[in-house]
Order: C-alpha cells, then structure tokens, then sequence
C-alpha cells in the first residue's frame, strides 16, 4: 500500500492540534499558511511541510477549529510541460471542508480553508432508503426555491435552513417527492466574466471546494455554523421522508482555461489533476466547454473525487449524487471506457455501494452521449425520453417513439442487469426551457446573459401556440395549459424514475431564457403566490397526478411490461388494438395505453390532451 493510500488528506483536529496532509508529486516545497481571521490580507505565519514520498504532511499544536489556513507551493514553471508553481501564490486546500469567505474577484485571493469540528447531533438521522420503483426527484436550487416563499421567515429564505423549514417540507410532501435533487451545493467561484458583468453562476456548476458546502446558501455566517446547517437541513429533510442528493461537478474545476486564476489544484500539481492537450500540454483537454477537465485516470483525481464522494456520505449523511457531465469523468486514453478505474473503485467502495448515482450520460464532445450505456447500479438522465415527449407532444414526434419511452425505454435499458428504472424520465430541467416556457416561446430568449443570445441550446422542440411570450390571448391560454397537462400526464404515466424540475408545478417562467444559470433573481426563483406569477391551478393538477402515480402499481414498476402477459396494451382513439400498420401513420389520432391494473387505467394520449379514465 502507498502513502498516497494510507493517508487521510486535509486538515484533522484532535486533542494534540491539527494535522495538515495534501498531495503533490512534483512540488519542490510546500508550506502552510495560516491567518489571523477570513479577511487578513497576509499570513500570520509560513510553516514549512515535511514530505513522505508525494504526501506534504505538518501538525500545528495547540490549534483547533477555526484555524484559517493555505498553502504556498514551489516547484517548476514550465507550462510547455504542463507545470505551473508559483510560490508567490496562496492556494486552496483541495480537501477543505469549509470556506473561510467568499471569493470576490475585487480582491482576488484565492479563498482560505477553515478547520471545522466535524462532531454533530444527528438525533439517530435514519436514510429513507427509497426503493426506485417509489421514487420521485424534485430537481431544485437550494435558494431559488425559497427565495420568495411567504411562510418562510426572510431571515432564512433562500438557504439550507429555508429548504429544511415546515413550509417547504409540506410543499414537498404535497408532491409525493421522495428525493430532492439539489443543484451544486459545493463551494464554488463566479467566472471573472460573469463578475465583470455583474452576474453570478447561480446554478454552482464551478466548484472550487469538493468537500465544502457553499456558504452563500446559508443563513448561518460563520464556516462552522454552514457546514452544522447543512447537516441541519439533511436531517430535517430525512425526518420528512426525503432523500438528498447531490449534483456535482466533478468534470472540471474553477481554475477555468490556463488562462485562469491558479487557486488549488493547478498550483499543487496541474499534471495530476488535470487532462492535458496532447499536442500542447500548457493547454487543456477540454471535453466540458469549461476549460479543463480533471483527469480520472490520475491516481490523485481519481482519489479525491472518491474521498469526496465518501465525505458527504458518511460526514453529510446525503443519500447518492447526480454526476454532472458523466461522460467526461470516464474517459480512458482512448475514448468512454466504461470498465475505467473510477467505476470499478466507486462500484467497490462499501460505504458508496448503496447509494443512488445519476449519471449525466454525456460530456461537451460529439462522441460523449452515452444514454444507456453505463453500467449496471447506474440510473441515467434519459434525454432521449425528454426528446421524444416533447417532439411527440408539437406534432413532430410519432406514437411508437412515445409509446417506447411510456413503457420505460427498452430501447436504452434491456441489457442484462439494467432495467426501466435505469431510466430518469424528464421533460425539463435546470438546463433549458421551464415547462412553462417550453409552451410559450418557439425561440430562446437569452439576451440578459450578455452574450449576444449565442449561448443556450437551439434545440428545443419548443412551440409558442401563436404568439411569442406572454399574451392575454385566451385561445392561447388554452392551448398551452392542455399543453401542459399533456407533457405532465405523459411524465406521470411513464416507466421508470419520474423527475419534476422545481417550478414547473406552478407554471415558473423565466422569460424564455433557456439558459438562465447567472441570474439569481425572480427570474430564477420559484413563484409561490398569485402575484408572483404562480400557478394554483396547475399545482393542484400535479398534486392530483403525483397521488394518482402513487397509487398505480402497474407503472410503477421494476420489469418491462411483458407482451405475452397483457399487462399493457396499446388501442386506437376508438379503443380498438393497434396494428403494425398503424405505428407507421401519422399520430396525430393519438393511442391509449391501457394498464390491466388492478385497478385497469386507459391513459389517452391524442396529441393535444392526457387524460385519465379510471
């Protein structure tokens, strides 16, 4: 076994001090800085770490938590190999487990990591453990979904002690969510660009702190009392019966393009960390439009995103994590290699192996899409249902490819150890259109994030029912609230895990901005109220159809519907059985999928409107 193995990296408090580890191969000193406070803009004292093969250990007796700290590391510059050291530089612990401050790019040091005392009264926290057969996510923002809650006190809207409030538990509840899918809630750093335009990446998708919960989504001001409202939050939710899981963003990091800010990773050892151009290693192999891209094939990547998995695991009590951009953390020398080192280790793991793991089955490369190729154990967004619901539901999809994703994606899913429930069933999400506007613009409207509306995807399979944006139109009104409905029966009905992105249940518009990810504003906040813009009416409707789910065994099911038992059927609009010959015409007379129950449902899709009939 390797020191690299048998050592517990960051900083660990005990009755002695604390005790400082991180990784570097090709450093040729380190040494911990630490500060009198968060805002001190020099260290109180430079203390030189020893070295025990890769590994740069140092005690600091006496100290405990609270203890502000940094490294400044020495070593080659040589970009031409890949090498940026820079002494002159304070850097980030990659395993700090709490932020001192916020970065602000009006300052420009690089954040400093704050030794916390990881002790907790979890009060016998118990994971729900929700079979995926039952399972409902909820995708949201931690802020945006209480930002503007009237029952939630202002003090704590918009933060970890907001989510975990009654309010916003019951709303939940009111749903049948079983498992909230938060948007990164890893300390992270605004782009420069962003900062120069006055906006925010309010999504989170550019960490710097893999085991640091955000702290501008707490209420709690101090780096102690963020991380003791996370867990706060985690048991609350628990309590309720909701799971909690994790979108990260493992794929790259904040340092950006090597243009960027050096912060951590780059100035400890840029070649074990990051994938590196082939023909110019003082550039980026960049599969995520970001930048760069952490390098799982590197023995120190590869352990720190699994340190971190574990981290929140076992220290957060979260319940599995939805990996952003999956494609690019299992690329090998040649391409997506599904037997990777990373998926073997994490599939090993014993404190992983029961946890949920959502893949993002692509990266940002034309070869990346990968929908229905991991392995077992995985569940995958399945983009390829949000396509076809959405192409089936404007008149350009057919019956058949609807009818393949209503029961459950076999297409994608019939390999040996998978099965429907390998499946993420979406029509929305973060990324793109709300429901709302994905019936309201045929276009993308992305003028506000200041990059001459050239950003969000093109694609869309959006209408606007005649008129662009909002309208008083009545006819209009109609079509796009059958719309609706229709998108979310079609959800509702489907094989496989159901997701709802945060908002949809009460109409949230953002304008047809399809890529909203810097505006922490109303435009990105939940509506709760009339006056807010939400919708009452459609909330009751989605209470109605998540309750109608729960009760529906048939769908809600771990095997493909079996042909020769006539569990399912499909008929005419006249309730005659389909043909072959009629999965060949034009859908537009619509088909009914009738479910044998008990009891027997006929879900009625006609192009226009679902609807039930018990």
């Amino acid at each position: 076994m390797s020191v690299l193995d048998e050592t517990a990296f960051g900083a660990r408090w005990d009755e002695y001090g604390v005790h400082v580890s991180v990784y570097s191969a090709r450093a040729t000193s380190i040494d911990l800085c630490t500060f009198a406070d968060a805002a001190a803009p020099t260290e109180s004292r430079r203390l030189p770490m020893e070295r025990t093969g890769d590994v740069w250990s140092i005690s600091v007796p006496e100290a405990g938590p609270g203890l502000t700290y940094g490294f400044r590391a020495d070593g080659p510059w040589a970009p031409g190999e890949g090498h940026w050291f820079d002494h002159a530089r304070h850097l980030f612990d990659p395993y700090g487990r709490a932020f001192a401050e916020t970065f602000d790019w009006a300052h420009g040091r690089a954040p400093r990591a704050v030794v916390i005392d990881p002790a907790f009264d979890w009060r016998n926290d118990r994971r729900p453990g929700t079979p995926w057969r039952d399972t409902l996510l909820y995708e949201t923002h931690v802020k945006g979904f209480t930002a503007q809650h009237p029952d939630i006190p202002p003090a704590i809207r918009g933060t970890y002690a907001g989510l975990a409030h009654p309010a916003a538990i019951t709303h939940l509840q009111s749903l049948g969510v079983t498992a909230v899918e938060l948007l990164p809630v890893h300390a992270r750093v605004d782009e420069r660009e962003l900062y120069n335009r006055h906006l925010t990446n309010y999504w989170g998708y550019n960490t710097l702190g893999f085991f640091a919960p955000e702290p501008r989504l707490a209420s709690a001001r101090t780096p102690q009392g963020v991380v003791d409202e996370f867990k706060a939050m985690v048991r609350a939710l628990h309590a309720a019966g909701v799971e909690v899981i994790l979108d990260v963003v493992y794929n790259h990091t904040a340092e950006g393009a090597h243009i960027g800010s050096t912060m951590c990773w780059r100035g400890l050892d840029n070649t074990a960390y990051y994938r590196l151009h082939p023909e110019d290693r003082s550039r980026y192999d960049d599969l995520t439009g970001c930048g760069n891209t952490l390098d799982l094939r590197r023995p120190a990547a590869r352990r720190m995103v699994l340190d971190s998995l574990r981290y929140w695991v076992e220290d957060m009590h979260v319940d599995g994590f939805r990996f952003d951009l999956a494609s690019a953390l299992v690329r090998g020398d040649h391409g997506v290699d599904m037997h990777c080192a990373f998926l073997t280790e994490l599939r090993a793991d014993p404190v992983l192996a029961g946890v949920k793991l959502i893949a993002e089955p692509w990266d940002a490369t034309g070869d990346g899409y990968r929908v229905g190729a991991f392995p077992p154990g995985w569940v995958e967004w399945n983009g390829r249902y949000r396509d076809d619901v959405r192409r089936y539901w404007t008149g350009a999809g057919t019956r058949a490819a609807l009818a393949t994703r209503l029961a459950g994606s076999s297409d994608l899913y019939g390999t040996p150890g998978r099965g429907p429930l390998a499946g993420v069933n979406f029509v929305t999400s973060h990324d793109g259109f709300t429901l709302a506007d994905l019936v309201s613009y045929a276009h993308k409207h992305n003028h506000a994030n200041g990059e001459d509306n050239r950003d969000g995807d093109n694609h869309n399979c959006s209408v606007n029912h005649g008129i662009e944006g909002p309208t008083a139109d009545p006819d209009v009104h109609a079509r796009r609230r059958r719309h609706q409905r229709g998108l979310l029966t079609t959800l509702f009905s489907s094989v496989g895990v159901p997701m709802i992105s945060g908002g949809d249940e009460v109409g949230r518009s953002q304008g047809g901005n399809n890529n909203a990810y810097c505006h922490d504003s109303p435009v990105t906040w939940t509506p709760w109220t009339v006056a807010q813009g939400a919708d009452l009416d459609l909330l009751r409707f989605v209470r109605t159809l998540a309750g109608w789910r729960q009760r529906q065994d048939a769908i809600r099911r771990d095997t493909f519907f079996d042909p020769n038992n006539a569990d399912m059927q499909w008929l005419r609009l006249d309730g005659t059985p389909m043909t072959d010959a009629d999965w060949q015409v034009s859908d537009e007379r619509g088909v009914i999928m009738r479910l044998a129950g008990p009891p027997p449902v006929d879900v009625i899709f006609d192009g226009h409107a679902a609807r039930l009939r018990d």
